[in-house]
């Protein structure tokens, strides 16, 4: 999000904290929510692309709800009016189309209404057909985890996104030698797949509580932490939506401090670290080890001042709103060790992925009682840090930064059992300094890490890691 959207949030959350109350506020956070789908979502060099996007995410949203609710649940008054909302909106966006001269809530201009029509037909009955086959097999619920899944696969894999990308230009017929893998840029789909997994993984299990679709659909595209985070629990944040909230100038206060820090952490700090953070120009370009180290560190806290700036910026947003998003980072470098840095750095990510890959993962693996126990934890860290890593991209670089943060873990736990029954330290000061040892041994062993993050190539890497440590 740029600064525009920042302040457009920022005041559309303080009037909703002011002028709503009860259900409304639901309501009117669901609208907006939506409207920012739009609104945020980038530029994208295929004609009407920047409207489809967003309304895909919509009707995933609405057919995750139609398939985990009970039967006829839709036919309750809030949960109509939320669907008026929901079409509501989409036909107000393609309805700028003949209002206004420019587009004003998408880039490019919107399709034609009949065109708009045919998609609410095609999507009400696929809706129809898919919560249809849910109340009869179990297993569609798994097929729309698969969807999403997928989905996030393409999205992710350049070369899969820009064969998407060319087969979109040859239907379309557009150029198809401009074609580019970030021309399917789809805002906020990290996020709310893993939202919507979420909530279809916990109908499966039975722990998913009754939602209004007003109450589920602003959780998933909550316009504060659509982009960057953090990943909240939906029976949490239906919970805060549930409770009385009045904003007060206490409560105002707090949130305008935390989004006051997030500014300062993103764009002063990160922004300015950016101009000499690592990538693939510098590392190239430079042969000093001294200087290598200094764009490392510099990428090392610029990536943790961006990250971090934005979550301070949903966490007072939402706060203006009555919703207390999760905390996302707890000051990670300051860690002795690799564990603790995981339970500190985008922490709703990691818990995600405990909750719903390691635990399920491990529990499997048990299963092959022939297998010795470091196997067993060794193969669940690794899997675990590499499908965080094809999170942020299906690349070769990403899986090795993935493998390195599971090595690591692997490693570290294997020390820790070993130094407990032999290590054990009284002297207060000398825990002081290993404490700080292990400090400066998980920061460095973290930025080294992030060279894998940083860069587009596995040779690139490798070579600055090599260069790191004055090795050409």
């Amino acid at each position: 999000m740029g600064l525009n959207q920042i302040g457009a949030s920022i005041l559309t959350a303080l009037l909703v904290g002011l002028w709503t109350r009860g259900a409304a506020r639901g309501v009117f956070l669901l609208a907006l929510s939506a409207l920012a789908l739009f609104w945020f979502q980038p530029a994208i060099p295929l004609r009407s692309f920047d409207f489809w996007i967003p309304s895909l995410s919509i009707f995933l949203v609405v057919i995750v709800w139609f398939i985990t609710s009970t039967a006829g649940a839709w036919k309750s008054r809030q949960n109509i009016i939320g669907l008026a909302v929901i079409i509501g909106v989409v036909a107000l966006v393609d309805l700028t189309r003949y209002i206004f001269p420019d587009p004003i809530l998408t880039t490019t201009t919107p399709p034609r209404l009949i065109v708009v029509v045919g998609f609410f037909a095609l999507a009400a009955f696929a809706i129809a057909a898919f919560t249809a086959l849910s109340r009869r097999f179990a297993f569609t619920l798994t097929l729309v985890i698969i969807l999403l899944v997928a989905i996030l696969l393409i999205l992710k894999s350049p070369n899969l996104s820009l064969q998407l990308s060319v087969f979109f230009r040859a239907l379309t017929n557009r150029p198809l030698d401009t074609a580019s893998a970030l021309d399917l840029r789809w805002l906020g789909f990290s996020y709310i797949s893993f939202r919507l997994i979420h909530v279809l993984r916990d109908k499966q299990t039975g722990r998913l509580p009754e939602l209004s679709l007003p109450e589920f659909a602003a959780y998933v595209v909550f316009f504060p932490s659509l982009s960057a985070g953090p990943i909240d629990r939906a029976e949490r944040f239906a919970g805060d939506l549930r409770a009385e909230f009045r904003l007060t100038q206490d409560e105002t206060l707090l949130a305008g401090q935390r989004i006051v820090v997030g500014l300062f952490k993103k764009f002063v700090i990160a922004d300015t670290l950016a101009l000499v953070a690592l990538n693939d120009s510098l590392a190239a370009q430079v042969h000093i080890p001294g200087w290598m180290w200094f764009h490392l560190y510099a990428y090392a806290f610029q990536i943790y001042f961006d990250f971090s700036g934005y979550t301070d910026i949903a966490i007072g947003v939402a706060r203006l709103v009555g919703v207390k998003l999760p905390e996302n980072f707890t000051s990670p470098y300051t860690k002795p060790n690799l564990a603790q840095f995981w339970n500190s750095w985008h922490i709703t990510l990691t818990q995600w992925i405990r909750a719903y890959f390691f635990n399920p993962f491990n529990r499997w693996i048990r299963g092959y009682k022939s297998l010795p126990a470091w196997t067993m934890l060794l193969a669940g860290q690794l899997a675990t840090m590499l499908i965080i890593g094809l999170w942020h991209g299906v690349t070769i670089n990403f899986i090795f930064w993935g493998a390195w943060h599971g090595l690591g873990l692997f490693l570290q736990n294997r020390w820790s059992d070993f130094a407990k029954t032999r290590f054990a330290v009284s002297n207060p000061h000398m825990q002081t300094v290993l404490r700080l040892g292990g400090v400066a041994l998980t920061f460095h062993f973290v930025a080294l890490g992030w060279v894998f993050f940083a860069l587009s190539a596995p040779a690139l890497s490798f070579e600055t890691l090599m260069k790191l440590f004055g090795i050409h």
